[in-house]
């Protein structure tokens, strides 16, 4: 599903499925040219790869999207998130812009310098950000031209431990989170994934926006366009490989099989 030439693949599903899988932080590719503007060592970059990437969230959506009796279409990010973030603000809006960690990131998991706070973020932003978000936009008109609707469900990962950058890490840390939003994840779609992930976790297991919040909605949707639902699931990496950065396990089926069943769900055979 990956291809590290290209920054972002998108793989068809069924011609009618609403449901898009997003994967935008399970890469670890960064181009040569991104890398030189980098202040890490390649050790230094390594550790930092292993605690940013939501590693195995790409195979994770591959393997859901193989065993859904309709298939979802997957939106993959092909480039790490150190290149740029497609999932945060371009803007003053971004929270966490105030840890270095906007659409570009100037700062580490663990607040230590990753650029120098003077680059210039605009020639990342134009070559890889705005085409993104141009191309998952697109992705999601043509699900609701296909459908009559798009879903997205954002597929992330988060580690066991809180890390330094993380501005709301002090709360629980269930194996798995959904993030929300107040416009676009309606009950029935919450709903369909309490019960997808609790019938393998149990509903203890579950939590609402919690250590993260919100989910990935395109701009030119968002707050508006109530044919968009979108939620997010942020699973805990303990549930399924070795952190951090280490291989994956068996939890990576049962997660797929959760994924799989909540696209079940949204899209009656």
């Amino acid at each position: 599903m990956s291809d590290p030439q290209r920054p972002f693949t998108l793989t068809p599903g069924a011609p009618d499925s609403p449901v898009l899988l997003h994967v935008p932080h399970g890469s670890r590719h960064i181009p040569q040219h991104v890398r030189k503007g980098i202040t890490l060592d390649d050790a230094a970059l390594e550790r930092e790869l292993d605690h940013i990437t939501d590693a195995h969230t790409a195979e994770l959506a591959a393997a859901a999207a193989q065993m859904a009796p309709v298939a979802p279409w997957c939106f993959v990010n092909n480039l790490s998130r150190l290149v740029v973030d497609p999932e945060r603000f371009p803007d003053e809006r971004e929270e966490m812009l105030a840890v270095g960690m906007g659409a570009v990131y100037t700062r580490t998991t663990h607040r230590e310098p990753l650029r120098p706070p003077e680059d210039d973020p605009t020639p990342l932003l134009e070559a890889y950000f705005h085409p993104y978000a141009t191309a998952m936009t697109e992705a999601v008109e043509a699900r609701i031209a296909a459908a009559g609707r798009a879903v997205i469900v954002d597929v992330h990962s988060y580690p066991t431990e809180p890390l330094p950058y993380e501005l709301h890490g002090t709360g629980p840390r269930p194996p798995v989170c959904l993030g929300t939003d107040p416009f676009h994840t309606p009950p029935e779609l919450l709903a369909a994934a309490e019960s997808a992930f609790g019938d393998r976790f149990g509903h203890d297991g579950i939590g609402h926006d919690t250590p993260f919040a919100g989910t990935y909605v395109p701009l030119r949707h968002y707050g508006s366009d109530r044919r968009v639902t979108a939620l997010m699931i942020e699973i805990r990496r303990d549930t399924y490989m070795t952190e951090p950065g280490g291989p994956a396990g068996p939890g990576l089926k049962t997660l797929a099989e959760a994924v799989a069943g909540l696209v079940a769900s949204v899209v009656p055979r």
